[in-house]
């Protein structure tokens, strides 16, 4: 099977990728900026409804890592979110990498696991690396690259995003491998993410045109998602005599400062071995000073280490989460952000 599988670029109502044009062999030769090590991520804010107008650009929400990949003439180097090097985890991103022939570069993107119709599966990328603690490599995962912060020589987080956008494309123009271009899908945001919606993605984002990059949560970009999902902390479990090895749910945390919120506890999504193996780390971790005011006989809490990934409906009028399931747990080289409750909808 092609690994170039790509759903809402299938759907003819949605428009494509404008064609890449060659670069000017004309353009001055500009003085080189040093290659930063590392360059901390611009991060998507939530919102609950697309931005409307010409100044936004649309494209999938994928559901994997978010990398950085290094390239300079010593090699390349993959670095997770939280600053991590991971090239020895994804071998084949590495090595598609090195044929890119670039003299340096660093790329903005996700790592992913696509299944059979071309969708992003958080749990088969966990998976294929082991699960969390995992020691394994993930051949079967593919890096889309969303954008070019540093290219030839020259540092471009402070071009706007349309240049940088334009030197991608061409770049990764008909890459079909281990590494491969998230293209832009042009159209109304509304239209966009109902599209994405009835196809089983998880969202879209949408980005600034006009915006320099910038890191952390700015509001340059921003993620719309047809499912919510987000990073909260498990702090305990409730233990039951009928459940999977002693868990009844996971009790959950947001992140409000430096303090922690109980969001509410989760009790699907998790088979028999995942609560073994949930059952096994909580254990070690356990604590008589729970982190949120919760008392019970029959809770449990822990130290706040695991960071679960939670698909949740929405919010209930106390700050509980509506609907939860647990889809796996974070690394914690990923760096996954527990959620802020700051973002937490009004209401």
């Amino acid at each position: 099977m092609s690994r170039r599988a790509k759903p809402l670029l299938r759907d003819d109502s949605v428009a494509k990728s404008k064609p890449a044009r060659p670069r000017d062999p004309d353009q001055p030769n500009l003085p080189f900026d040093p290659m930063p090590e590392r360059i901390e991520p611009c991060l998507a804010l939530l919102k609950p409804a697309p931005p409307k107008g010409p100044d936004w650009a649309f494209e999938v929400k994928w559901d994997g890592y978010r990398l950085a990949i290094h390239i300079d003439p010593k090699g390349v180097r993959i670095i997770t979110r939280g600053g991590h090097d991971w090239t020895h985890r994804f071998p084949a991103i590495a090595e598609g990498a090195r044929k890119l022939g670039v003299g340096t570069a660093i790329l903005d993107g996700e790592a992913v696991v696509l299944d059979k119709e071309g969708r992003s599966d958080f749990g088969a990328l966990q998976r294929s690396l082991g699960g969390r603690g995992g020691k394994r490599t993930s051949t079967e995962s593919v890096f889309f690259a969303f954008d070019l912060l540093y290219f030839d020589g020259h540092d471009l987080t402070n071009t706007e995003l349309s240049v940088r956008r334009h030197l991608l494309e061409d770049f990764l123009d008909g890459a079909t491998g281990a590494i491969q271009l998230s293209d832009e899908v042009h159209g109304d945001g509304a239209v966009l993410l109902e599209h994405a919606c009835s196809m089983g993605l998880e969202g879209i984002i949408a980005k600034h045109r006009d915006r320099p990059y910038r890191s952390g949560r700015t509001g340059d970009w921003l993620k719309i998602k047809c499912v919510q999902s987000e990073s909260f902390m498990i702090v305990g479990y409730e233990r039951s005599s009928v459940a999977r090895s002693g868990i009844g749910s996971l009790l959950l945390a947001g992140r409000n400062g430096h303090d922690w919120v109980y969001v509410g506890s989760v009790g699907t999504g998790f088979n028999a071995k995942n609560a073994e193996e949930l059952r096994t780390s909580l254990d070690k971790l356990m604590t008589k000073r729970p982190v949120v005011p919760l008392k019970g006989r029959n809770l449990v809490f822990a130290q706040p280490t695991l960071i679960a990934e939670i698909e949740f409906r929405g919010w209930t009028h106390d700050g509980s989460l509506r609907h939860a399931s647990y889809k796996g747990l974070r690394e914690v080289q990923d760096n996954a952000a527990v959620f802020d409750m700051s973002e937490k909808p009004s209401g």
